[in-house]
């Protein structure tokens, strides 16, 4: 017997999604898939629901590129109220502590640069960091106050952009994976010796994914759905395979090259190609993008003139 056939429309690409707020990110990707008729779908970053923004999806042979989307820098814009903490971190949570300290504009600046670089953070208490194999947010949804390890993490660029009253400020954040923003804005408040939680919070850029390029679910919706042929109107909205891998070293195969490597087989560089590939490194390189035509076929890793494939696309 045969394997069993998957349901859907065999679509790739990524729709960067401006996700609304009160949204979550996996009702989220199930609403895409849906719209799209796809096969499989996966995202690239969970964004908390009450937050918008940008949420790359990936639809078919993206999802192939998901882990690599996954380690991009993101920017955010977030806002701060200070004077009270809570226990999401957010305005969602429930009070716990208050305080009369409102920071000066000053003296935010003067702590700014003790959170840019490699910084140890505790994630939330309501995050979706697993501890003995269940949630954190489940926990402490039931009550229990877990202990959450410190991890570390990175923040490339951390400024105030706006100061639009004396328990208020608005800042922009560029991270690395793994960073909540909720709790960098907890960790600045008690810096500055004050209570402090989130209640705007907007994710404009993932990597090369950003908000020019990005649609709303509404704006999807007008489309037309796939018809019986699975023609769809809104594949329009897709971006290429490509995007999520460009910042990637690639290069420019022929047809019976990419044959082989669609098959499994190891593809052959020209030295030209390798030298460029390789640029000052020696020994084995791992993450080359493979193109027929400018259309990705395999990630790859170059040794010596061999392109091997580590990761094929079946477009």
């Amino acid at each position: 017997m045969g394997g069993r056939r998957k349901k859907g429309r065999k679509v790739s690409g990524w729709i960067v999604l401006d996700k609304d707020y009160d949204m979550g990110s996996t009702e989220a990707v199930s609403k895409v898939r849906w719209l799209f008729q796809a096969q499989k779908a996966g995202h690239a970053g969970t964004l908390d629901p009450l937050a918008t923004g940008i949420l790359p999806i990936a639809l078919g042979e993206a999802t192939k590129t998901v882990p690599y989307v996954m380690e991009a820098q993101k920017t955010y814009q977030f806002t701060a109220q200070w004077g009270v903490s809570t226990t999401t971190d957010d305005k969602e949570g429930e009070i716990i502590a208050t305080s009369d300290k409102l920071p000066s504009q000053a003296e935010i600046e003067a702590i700014l640069d003790d959170f840019i670089g490699e910084i140890e953070q505790i994630p939330p208490q309501f995050s979706a960091v697993k501890i003995n194999g269940q949630r954190a947010y489940d926990l402490a949804r039931n009550g229990e106050q877990v202990e959450i390890e410190p991890r570390t993490i990175t923040v490339h660029d951390l400024k105030i952009i706006d100061f639009p009253s004396a328990d208020q400020c608005v800042f922009e954040a560029q991270t690395g994976k793994g960073t909540y923003v909720r709790a960098l804005v907890r960790d600045i408040a008690k810096k500055l010796g004050t209570q402090g939680h989130i209640i705007s919070l907007r994710r404009s850029s993932v990597g090369p994914f950003h908000e020019e390029n990005a649609i709303k679910i509404s704006d999807l919706e007008k489309y037309d759905a796939p018809d019986e042929s699975g023609f769809c109107d809104r594949d329009e909205c897709l971006e290429g395979i490509e995007l999520a891998l460009r910042d990637m070293a690639s290069t420019s195969i022929d047809g019976p090259q990419a044959h082989k490597l669609r098959h499994g087989q190891a593809a052959i560089a020209t030295p030209a190609q390798a030298k460029g590939l390789r640029g000052e490194q020696s020994g084995v390189i791992d993450g080359v993008l493979a193109t027929l035509h400018g259309e990705a076929v395999a990630i790859c890793q170059l040794d010596g003139l061999k392109l091997v494939p580590i990761r094929v696309f079946n477009l």
